[in-house]
């Protein structure tokens, strides 16, 4: 074989600017094919791409080239979710402008991303922080106003003293934020909302025909919408607290109430507030409550700590029964109804409450044989009947929840109802780099819309970060403005919206992009849903939750007739690599090391390194390599074949320089493999290669359209292998042009430049997938098995189908079989048609 070497600084080059000159990837131009919709979750544009943005965004542009072999239209199109607090930090820290570095950023990236060759329309091209796309999205949020799902009240919310901001739930770490490290306090702010809760079924519901995502991910967003269905009650207080009398419960276990030891409440419920104004003592443990996280896992894992506030609830089944009442940190005001009952048997994280503080622990279900079993250290949450519970004893768990709500709602002390984890969802950021909210306060008229034809609301340039906090609040000219109902003097909303906004909406408006409209509903139902959406699983809950509900919202006001936004859903994995610290402790680049010999040494000093556990790439444990570095070494295509070859792409891909060597030796091996396609033919036919290269052309497509491109790599090595081996005939060189197409969606331009050098015609890019004969998909030789005293001697090659005699014949005449009985006679032949031929002796 030739020594020929791929260039592929000058061929990545030449065929970038040739799809971008001929604008090869420009969507809605193939009238009449089927459409094909292909998206990878739009990055933040922080100035650099990375290597897991190469492996993620590679795979999406195996999908679209290959659906525009199959001769789709395909719209892959790319854009950035460019507003966000990480912009404004930057504008503190080296004193630019958000949008200059956001812009710069975007340029960079861009840059980058071109480098690869992605197949993108980038005609269609979107940044949420320009005025063109989020002055669409403002007027899409007075149309949900208009609609009644947008509204604003006070709000108990996560406050950040030093980003001067409200933080969700999940921004709270350890009761300090997340960016800041800053301890967070709860105040009382006016805020926006929407109202997600009022889809809350329907969110549910639809998981059950999303078939095309992960079972994990459906899972995941089913627990965060959190339907619970139960019982809500009232306890009486055995005295009342500043005019309350009652303490409402809800519980989804009320077959348990016997078993109960204490009611617990949240540290911001009223009678908390009431009863903390003359307990300093409870005062600071409140305190100590609201500076902790209110993340589910965070409230799931943290110390179950309580304060007994000296009262007692009256057992709603016995009225000579009481139950301490305290003030627990596991307990949220804004689940359920911020107080529970405590049943420690049968729920973990009672029964450590109530073993911290020495409270009854009483079985109340057992299993069939275990009814009089203690309960140690572990709850007891599986099936069985009811014990030690009175007139429900010998009930199953859901007779006897029914009995319980059926008394309740007789005696009017309680019913049966269902209450839902999800909140509604608030929208208000006080910060400057986001979209504006399009509202207007005036003291007349209160709170007012802004007229569409006064969109959008563009946020002023001529801001300044030395003061924290937002700088909308404190502009001299931006923040006033006359009422547009009144004519009096009013100031703007200087709050601006959730990022998450967004990314709710951007794949619509990637559909369709009028000057004059969000949308145009029949163009953008033409693409929608999205095919194939693709990113990380970190995105499973509040992105894709945020973007089903506001894909129902627009539904439900008729402005697009579609539900789902995202028929079908692949998680990729990360890619990891290994890490390594100096003596000192310091993280180490990995240009910063020499790893041989199973040696690794610092190259500055000659030290010995420590290597330590392989992990996701992150700027902090330097373990991240640099794109643009791997690209000028090995060209594009090396890059993206690595990416798709070594690791099933739903698992993380360990990067290592073995890896990427291997891949860059094998696009070598392709393109002297197409250089022999005029020394390949001689007119004859290899009916063996033949059959081999039509069963990949139709496996390599199985496994591209399922995302398994491990698998379709596998199968391009095997036919590798074959056309190597196979001797000069014609089906070698029609083997080596299908070859060229078959790699195509992975190796772009190693395929143009070789198709370029066979006289193919026009553009890879725009050429047809290899058509296939089904004939040939079909073995008709099969390899036979041959056994002596059950182990194999010999194996023999025979048409399908061959009949019992003739394979006894040949079995008994195959060299190792000879060998092994010589000259003994078989007492028995056992043939398995198409399998095996087994002698006993």
């Amino acid at each position: 074989m030739s020594d020929r070497r791929f260039n592929p600084a000058a061929a990545d080059a030449r065929w970038q600017a040739v799809w971008d000159d001929r604008q090869s990837f420009k969507a809605g131009v193939r009238e009449g094919a089927p459409k094909s919709y292909v998206l990878e979750m739009f990055p933040y544009p922080s100035g650099r791409i990375h290597i897991g943005h190469v492996r993620n965004y590679s795979m999406g542009d195996v999908l679209a080239r290959f659906r525009r072999m199959q001769g789709h239209d395909v719209l892959h199109p790319m854009g950035w979710d460019a507003f966000g607090m990480p912009a404004e930090n930057a504008a503190m820290e080296k004193k630019v402008h958000p949008g200059e570095w956001t812009r710069a950023n975007i340029a960079a990236m861009k840059a980058q991303l071109k480098r690869l060759g992605f197949a993108l329309d980038w005609s269609r091209e979107l940044a949420t922080c320009e005025p063109d796309y989020y002055g669409q999205e403002q007027a899409l949020f007075l149309d949900l106003y208009e609609a009644g799902l947008v509204y604003r009240k006070e709000s108990a919310v996560n406050w950040d003293p030093v980003d001067m901001t409200v933080l969700a739930n999940e921004q709270v770490i350890d009761g300090r934020g997340w960016r800041s490290g800053a301890l967070v306090e709860k105040r009382k702010l006016s805020q926006w909302f929407l109202k997600i809760t009022d889809f809350a079924d329907d969110l549910l519901a639809g998981l059950g025909e999303l078939d095309k995502w992960p079972d994990k991910v459906r899972l995941m967003q089913e627990n965060w919408i959190g339907k619970s269905v139960g019982m809500q009650f009232h306890f009486a207080l055995d005295k009342p607290v500043d005019g309350i009398s009652t303490l409402e419960v809800f519980s989804t276990r009320p077959d348990t109430l016997f078993g109960a030891s204490f009611a617990a409440i949240a540290a911001d419920h009223p009678i908390a507030l009431a009863l903390a104004q003359n307990d300093a003592d409870l005062a600071a443990f409140a305190e100590e409550c609201r500076r902790t996280g209110t993340a589910a896992a965070e409230v799931e894992t943290q110390e179950k700590k309580g304060y007994d506030t000296g009262l007692s609830v009256i057992h709603p089944l016995d009225p000579d029964w009481k139950l301490p009442l305290y003030v627990a940190n596991f307990v949220l005001m804004d689940y359920g109804t911020g107080a529970v009952f405590g049943c420690p048997a049968h729920d973990q994280r009672d029964l450590d409450f109530a073993r911290r503080y020495a409270l009854p622990v009483q079985r109340v279900v057992a299993p069939q044989g275990d009814e009089t079993a203690p309960i140690h250290d572990e709850a007891y949450v599986g099936p069985g009947k009811l014990v030690n519970s009175r007139f429900l004893d010998g009930m199953g768990v859901e007779e006897a929840k029914a009995e319980v709500i059926a008394r309740a709602e007789a005696g009017k002390w309680g019913k049966g109802t269902t209450v839902w984890r999800l909140r509604d969802w608030g929208v208000s950021r006080q910060r400057y780099w986001g979209t504006p909210i399009p509202f207007i306060h005036c003291a007349a008229c209160g709170v007012v819309p802004v007229p569409k034809d006064q969109l959008p609301v563009v946020l002023p340039e001529d801001v300044s970060f030395e003061i924290p906090g937002n700088p909308l609040d404190r502009h001299a000219t931006w923040k006033h403005v006359d009422c547009p109902k009144c004519g009096k003097a009013a100031v703007r909303e200087t709050d601006t919206l959730d990022t998450f906004v967004d990314s709710s909406w951007y794949f619509i408006r990637f559909a369709s992009q009028p000057s004059d409209q969000p949308f145009d509903r029949a163009e953008a139902e033409s693409w929608m849903p999205v095919g194939q959406y693709i990113g990380g699983i970190e995105h499973a809950i509040l992105h894709l939750l945020y973007a089903r509900f506001w894909t129902r919202a627009l539904q439900h006001i008729q402005k697009i007739g579609v539900a789902e936004p995202f028929e079908s859903l692949f998680t990729q994995g990360m890619v990891t690599h290994e890490t390594y610290q100096a003596p000192d402790g310091r993280w180490l680049a990995p240009e910063e090391v020499r790893v041989e010999g199973g040696k690794v040494t610092m190259l500055a000093t000659g030290e010995a390194a420590q290597v330590g556990r392989v992990v996701k790439m992150s700027k902090s444990k330097k373990n991240v390599v640099d794109p643009d570095e791997i690209i000028e070494r090995y060209g594009a295509d090396a890059v993206r074949w690595f990416m798709l070859s070594d690791s099933p792409p739903e698992r993380d891909l360990p990067w290592t320089e073995a890896g990427i060597e291997g891949a860059w030796r094998f696009v070598n091996r392709l393109y002297r493999m197409f250089g022999q396609i005029g020394e390949s033919g001689d007119g004859s036919e290899d009916k063996a290669l033949k059959r081999k290269l039509h069963q990949t052309i139709a496996g390599v497509a199985k496994d591209i359209e399922a995302l398994a491109f491990n698998k379709a790599v596998a199968k391009i090595y095997e036919l590798a292998n074959a056309i190597e081996k196979a001797a000069p005939s014609a089906t070698k060189a029609e083997a080596i042009r299908a070859m060229a197409l078959l790699v195509a969606p992975m190796t772009p331009h190693l395929s143009e430049e070789a198709w370029a050098e066979m006289g193919g015609e026009g553009l890879v890019a725009d050429a047809m997938w290899p058509s296939v004969d089904p004939a040939l998909l079909v073995d008709d030789e099969v390899t036979i098995a041959v056994q002596v005293q059950g182990k194999l001697r010999d194996t023999l090659i025979v048409p399908k189908g061959t009949d019992k005699a003739t394979l006894e014949s040949l079995a008994l005449a195959a060299p190792g079989v000879v060998r092994t009985l010589d000259g003994a006679t078989p007492k028995k032949i056992i043939v398995v048609p198409d399998r095996l031929v087994n002698l006993v002796v």
